[in-house]
Order: structure tokens, then sequence, then C-alpha cells
């Protein structure tokens, strides 16, 4: 697979990487560790070098997965992972005080079997401390060779400006894809200003963009996507005009709609590296294949007439979390 750089980072990564988090947190019941395992080294067997973690998928467990499928390729590999949420629970709260971003980090060392983190991200912003201190503390742990590059996740354009001025950004991790495109507005523009790389999580709609949702869709009760107002039964229907137009781009190619939405991400900038999540072996492949479509200038603008066109039914977090991000 091709490599991309992240922005002016020198970090370079497979163009489309892997979202580790489904495979044990989020959306449905945990795949098994061998399985899990399994489908991590397929990833990297068929060309991904860029996977992404965080302490707070689990708590825990999906850092350790992910260090026990990578450590044959370890110095092969990109591993991103997260901190800034309070004893590694996303429903506790932020918490990026300095001691704590340091711990999160050795803790993460030991669950990833490694001596360095490649990428390290603040998961949220916490607004109870200075985005400068929290850039320091990981500009103290880059001195110190313990993490190699900073990022952010769902940060505001400010919040990103003020901590690029302490350490300079590799990547910023938000939501981006044909069925939300915020980042457009502010936050590309800006990370294209920078030399800052983008990293879209859900870029297939949290997979409502493969085409195999409907508004019939049962998903399992720990799933996330039950409180995502956008996955209302309604909302999925009056939604499913996106399906649609990817669908009919996708047959004309022989491709498929997941591939279509992928590849239309990799054509927007060439700092942009999408991480689709799976835990089937069959959309993995699917998903790495997009690397290979390309698409043309005429069917680039076919999209963007008709997306002008379309207006998402739904918000995309309940409000609770809606106030995390953005800030």
């Amino acid at each position: 697979m091709d490599k991309r750089e992240l922005g002016k980072s020198g970090l370079q990564v497979s163009a489309i990487g892997f979202g580790c988090m489904g495979l044990s947190f989020g959306l449905g019941p945990a795949l098994d560790t061998r399985s899990a395992i399994a489908l991590i080294r397929n990833a990297f067997e068929l060309g991904v070098t860029f996977f992404d973690t965080a302490e707070a998928y689990g708590p825990f467990t999906n850092e350790e997965l992910v260090g026990e499928a990578l450590a044959p390729v370890r110095d092969q590999v990109v591993i991103a992972t997260k901190f800034g949420f309070k004893d590694g629970d996303a429903l506790a709260g932020m918490d990026s005080r300095p001691e704590r971003i340091r711990a999160v980090a050795d803790a993460a060392l030991g669950r990833l079997r490694t001596d360095r983190i490649d990428l390290f991200y603040q998961h949220r912003v916490d607004p109870s401390v200075p985005i400068e201190e929290v850039a320091g503390t990981v500009k103290d742990l880059i001195h110190a060779g313990k993490v190699k590059h900073f990022g952010l996740s769902e940060a505001g354009v400010q919040t990103i400006r003020r901590a690029h001025a302490v350490q300079p950004l590799a990547a910023l991790q938000s939501e981006y894809s044909l069925w939300w495109r915020e980042p457009e507005a502010q936050v590309l523009p800006t990370c294209e200003q920078l030399g800052i790389g983008f990293v879209p999580f859900s870029p297939l709609g949290k997979g409502f963009l493969t085409g195999k949702i409907d508004a019939g869709t049962a998903f399992a009760p720990n799933d996330f996507r039950n409180i995502v107002p956008r996955f209302s039964p309604e909302n999925r229907r009056a939604n499913q005009v996106f399906v649609d137009l990817l669908g009919s781009i996708a047959a004309a190619k022989k491709v498929t709609p997941a591939q279509i939405a992928l590849a239309w991400l990799l054509a927007r900038k060439p700092w942009i590296v999408p991480i689709p999540g799976t835990t089937k072996l069959e959309r993995l492949k699917e998903n790495v294949g997009a690397a290979n479509v390309q698409m043309t200038a005429e069917e680039l603008r076919r999209i963007a007439a008709a997306l002008d066109g379309i207006k998402v039914q739904g918000e995309r977090y309940p409000p609770h979390l809606a106030a995390r991000v953005g800030r």
C-alpha cells in the first residue's frame, strides 16, 4: 500500500489505517482475543502500518490486544493511542492533568509492549487544563523518548493553534466522512496551513455508508449507535439517499460503496489518512482495497453536486457527548 506523510511531521503511515476500537469496545460484542489478534495481523499482511487504539477502549483491553498482535512486527508499524479520560473511562469525564498524562504514557507502554508511543493523542480537550500544559507535558515525553509525535482528537481550531505553538502536532483525529463534513469549514484549512495531518475516524459513517445498515437493522444492546440520533430508524431511512448515491457510483466502477467513501476521503488531500475499523476479514480486505480506487474529477464533481443537495438527518452525537467536541 502507498504511504502518506501526516502533515509535515515526517511520520509516514499506510494510506489507510486500521481503527482497532470496535474489536473490543463500543460497537457491539467484543471479538474473541484470538480472532482479533489474527485480524490485526491480517491487516499488516495486507499493507496496513497504522494502528489506532486508546486506553479508554475497554478500558485498557484494546491496547493490550494491539500490543500482543503487533509485537512481532513492532518496528514496522506506527501505533497511536490516547489519553484524556478519568481512569481511562470515557463515561467518567476528562482528565488531562500532567501527572495523569505521564501515568497513562507509562501504563500504555507496558500494555502495548513497546518502548515508545508513535502518536499520542489527547482523546478529548479537557477544559480544566490549559492546552499549553497538555502540549508541554507531551513535549517532555517526546524529549524523554517515550513518545514520538503529538496529536489531538476532536479539538477546535483555537485549541489546535495553541497546542501547535507549544509542541507541533503531527495529526488531528476527528470524525469526517461523506455524511459528516464539518471539518471542511475550518479544521481542514487550519491543518493545511500548519502542516498537520488529518486522521478521519468513522470514515464509513459508523458502518452506515457501507450499505449494510438500513432502518430495520437491530444493534446489540451495548452498541454505541443505539444512542446516536443519526442512527434512529427514521433518520436511517431518511439518510439512505447517501448510500444510494454511493451505490450508483460504485456500481459504475465495479467497486463497493465503502470503497467509494474511503477513496473520496483519500482524494481530498494527500495528508488525510482514514482509519476504518471492522471485525471481519472480508471487510478488512474491502477497506484496504479502497487505496487502489482512483476517483476521476468528474466523479468527484458528481459527488460534490449531489452532496450540496442532501441534508443529513440527525445529530452525530447525543447532547452530553456533543458538548465534548470542537473545544
